[in-house]
């Protein structure tokens, strides 16, 4: 599980699913370190789950693996430091290291700090993965029992998992390198997504978050054909996901005209009232200056018009403060758009150049003890926001998801609620009946900046 006190981008998935652990004798063992965002955890579940079938073990630690794989984050410079860090740690503690992941993009980066690195893939090149742990660690299968798994290998807890829908992106953000690391657009049939839904709430799934660079450009690439009876489309795709009876939440989510489809099914019930859109700024010129969609006013309207179709939607969405050209004039107008918006869950990041990403080239660089002003400034705003919204909800009642349980009380989220990203809503009473999964309803007793607390 990815700590929770951590960025997404930072965190670190490790197994903790004792059923994975144990080993027969002379069985071959592979640890994995799985860096970066949700879509590369998808990558490592599905790496992981090929190995199992290949006969490997699955270690917890660094000691009791024959060879770890660190799958890599490479978005952010900080990010990079923070996966170079990493394999060196896997290197000190272990000794035989394969690097996956999106700075394995950039292999020679990779190679010059950690020389002794056995290989380097690129994002989503599994078989490539595969070839190298064979080179490192052969495989030893027992074909009685190692080479027909019950399920897939997952690294979050048994009653969510992610689901992604495509990869690659067709922007070009001059801020972001993802389409070189990734590429362009290639969405999944839909009915393979479907399918594996289906499998995961069988398994006892009891929320599922669509993942991908851009959900809303889903099945854009294949001409949203309709293939065995599911259409590649956005608002089809969510509403066969929302027939399955579990939570369906949409992340990476464009704000494109077609979104305001997919609001009526929120409303339904069909699919969770939540959209995670990255908006970035407010300011048209500093989005022209991104190469984004320059259409803050009209994103104010399509705002209302979602809220009037469906009053309990949550908005998340996170901007970039400090982007180089950035005036304080144009950061005042993405502060009173943040007033005036009234998005319920915001997260900022400082500008950072990336290597590789054509924002480098802009001229009027913000200092640094610039946008950390502006970062504090808006961070401030939003944390306001953030509690004023959150206070109207005392009184209500809310159906929400237990994640887990100790002696202290039960973590819970609400529909508004993200795993690892958003807030949580904790019962410290009456909670002894509750287990990790359970979907009950709740009254809202109190409220922080971005916590609530509750009871049965």
């Amino acid at each position: 599980m990815n700590p929770p006190d951590l960025r997404p981008d930072l965190a670190r998935a490790r197994i903790s699913d004792d059923s994975l652990l144990g080993r027969r004798e002379g069985q071959p063992t592979i640890g994995m370190v799985s860096l970066g965002c949700p879509k590369a955890l998808v990558d490592s579940e599905r790496i992981l789950t090929r190995l199992r079938a290949e006969g490997y073990a699955i270690s917890p630690d660094y000691k009791g693996a024959d060879a770890v794989i660190v799958n890599t984050c490479g978005f952010l410079d900080s990010a990079k430091a923070e996966s170079l860090d990493a394999i060196g740690e896997a290197l000190r503690e272990n000794g035989k290291v394969l690097v996956t992941g999106c700075l394995g993009a950039e292999p020679e980066y990779i190679t010059g700090a950690h020389p002794k690195v056995l290989a380097v893939t690129g994002p989503h090149q599994y078989e490539a993965v595969l070839d190298a742990v064979h080179a490192a660690v052969p495989p030893q299968p027992d074909p009685f029992i190692d080479l027909l798994p019950a399920s897939g290998v997952s690294l979050t807890p048994r009653h969510y998992s992610y689901l992604k829908i495509s990869e690659g992106c067709n922007h070009k953000c001059k801020f972001c390198i993802i389409p070189d690391m990734r590429g362009r657009l290639v969405s999944r049939p839909a009915h393979a997504i479907v399918r594996e839904a289906e499998k995961l709430v069988q398994a006892g799934v009891r929320e599922l978050l669509v993942i991908s660079q851009d959900t809303s450009a889903y099945g854009l690439d294949l001409r949203h054909a309709t293939d065995r009876g599911h259409r590649a489309h956005i608002t089809d795709l969510a509403r066969d996901l929302g027939s399955l009876g579990a939570w369906v939440r949409l992340h990476y989510v464009y704000p494109y005209p077609h979104v305001r489809d997919l609001i009526p099914l929120m409303a339904e019930g069909l699919v969770l009232p939540y959209l995670d859109i990255p908006f970035q700024h407010a300011h048209p010129d500093v989005l022209r200056r991104m190469a984004r969609p320059a259409a803050a006013a009209r994103t104010l309207d399509e705002i209302a018009a979602w809220r009037a179709i469906c009053p309990d939607i949550t908005l998340r969405s996170t901007f970039i403060v400090g982007y180089p050209g950035e005036t304080e004039a144009e950061f005042q107008t993405l502060l009173d758009w943040l007033d005036e918006a009234q998005l319920d869950r915001v997260g900022a990041f400082q500008y950072e150049n990336v290597k590789g990403a054509r924002a480098n080239d802009l001229p009027d660089h913000v200092p640094a003890e610039v946008k950390q002003d502006r970062f504090d400034r808006f961070m401030e705003k939003a944390q306001a926001i953030s509690e004023a919204r959150l206070a109207a909800k005392v009184g209500t009642r809310l159906e929400v998801i237990v994640d887990s349980v100790d002696d202290q009380g039960a973590t819970c989220r609400t529909k508004a609620d993200a795993p690892e990203i958003d807030g949580n809503l904790f019962i410290d009473e009456g909670f002894d009946t509750l287990s990790p999964g359970d979907i009950v309803t709740v009254t809202v007793d109190e409220a922080g900046e971005y916590d609530l607390w509750g009871r049965l």
